[in-house]
């Protein structure tokens, strides 16, 4: 007949085991191994064992085994066990990811679950997880636009010097306009917000005009300075330059970020500007609006209170966007530019390259 292996207990770990089989903090699991390990040190075998405290033979040796391998501890943690026998290969996720990533399916440009179950012979569960486990996403797409302006660097590391360590004595404006501002007006009235249901509105809308906002940014307090005009020509340009020179107090110099629009580069706003020695304009590089810090206000603008509203005329969207310039500047708050150019022209070098790299395949 086998004999399972004998064990042999010190007083203080005869102690510790008797301690653990009856202490009611301890779970049962671990209480019921005690107990095991402390009969088979008094010499009964895993049959007697299992008769005693009404368990299966296999389980009472395979505890007096674990204990003899690990000691106490081994008492606390179940080994870990192989699971369940993927029922689909390694192969197959492997070829799931690289049709994901690499292929399309005829007369669509993206892989749904259904139509990629279909291809690979598997389930759209099987599919939707392996994609959520390996962070592919093919129904979405993101854009991007990568700077071509041989002088990216220097208007870049010139900018962001701005941002970061703006000259003394000087005031330092992130400019731009946003135009075509429409004045939207609901063919019907929408339902107010209710528990289970967000706010309503119709779909199709009346146009009740158009407006230019011209807005300048001054980055050390984040106080607004706006102007609503009919165009965006030179002519309105000029028209908030000049405001902006009789706002800020004589004799402080005045740095200008804003874009390469055409209406900028005017030869009436260039004379203008040589007149006017204390403007300093900084253009940002083509296909770089991201740099001007102005596109910011410009994005809580719409979200907060354009995007949502009914104007009935153009003078209700003119005034809507006069009173939130207004409330924003009796607390005003400066956006926190935290990116250091070095930082920001690596990761374009890196885009650059990529993009390079899949033209050249």
């Amino acid at each position: 007949m086998r004999v399972a292996p004998p064990i042999a207990l010190d007083e203080a770990t005869r102690k510790e085991l008797q301690q653990q089989a009856r202490r009611r903090s301890v779970p049962v699991r671990v209480a019921l191994r005690s107990r095991i390990v402390l009969l088979a040190a008094d010499g009964l075998q895993n049959l007697q064992i299992g008769a005693e405290l009404k368990i299966s033979v296999r389980m009472a040796a395979l505890w007096r085994k674990r204990f003899l391998a690990l000691g106490i501890q081994g008492l606390f943690k179940d080994a870990p066990r192989p699971g369940r026998t993927p029922s689909i290969t390694a192969s197959t996720i492997e070829r799931i990811i690289r049709k994901t990533t690499q292929t399309v399916p005829n007369n669509a440009t993206h892989w749904s679950t259904r139509t990629m179950a279909r291809e690979v012979g598997v389930s759209e569960a099987s599919v939707r997880r392996i994609w959520r486990a390996h962070g592919l996403k093919p129904h979405r797409i993101e854009s991007f636009k990568i700077s071509n302006d041989p002088n990216f660097a220097a208007k870049l590391e010139d900018i962001v010097g701005l941002y970061l360590n703006p000259p003394e004595h000087a005031l330092v404006l992130s400019v731009d306009e946003k135009s075509q501002i429409q004045a939207l007006d609901r063919t019907q009235p929408g339902l107010p917000m209710k528990k289970g249901r967000g706010q309503t509105m119709t779909h199709d809308y009346k146009r009740n005009g158009t407006t230019t906002l011209f807005a300048a940014l001054n980055t050390a307090t984040g106080e607004v300075y706006g102007l609503c005009q009919e165009r965006h020509r030179h002519q309105e340009w000029l028209k908030f330059l000049r405001m902006i020179d009789r706002t800020v107090a004589a004799g402080k110099q005045v740095h200008i970020i804003c874009d390469n629009y055409a209406t900028h580069k005017h030869p009436k706003v260039e004379r203008w500007l040589a007149r006017h020695k204390r403007f300093h304009v900084h253009f940002t590089s083509t296909s770089a609006s991201w740099l001007n810090m102005i596109e910011r206000f410009f994005r809580d603008l719409t979200d907060k209170r354009i995007r949502r509203s009914a104007f009935q005329d153009l003078e209700q969207l003119i005034m809507a966007i006069g009173e939130y310039i207004d409330r924003h500047n009796e607390n005003p708050k400066p956006f926190i530019w935290t990116a250091k150019a070095n930082d920001i022209l690596e990761k374009v070098t890196r885009a650059q390259a990529s993009l390079n790299n899949r033209l050249s395949v």
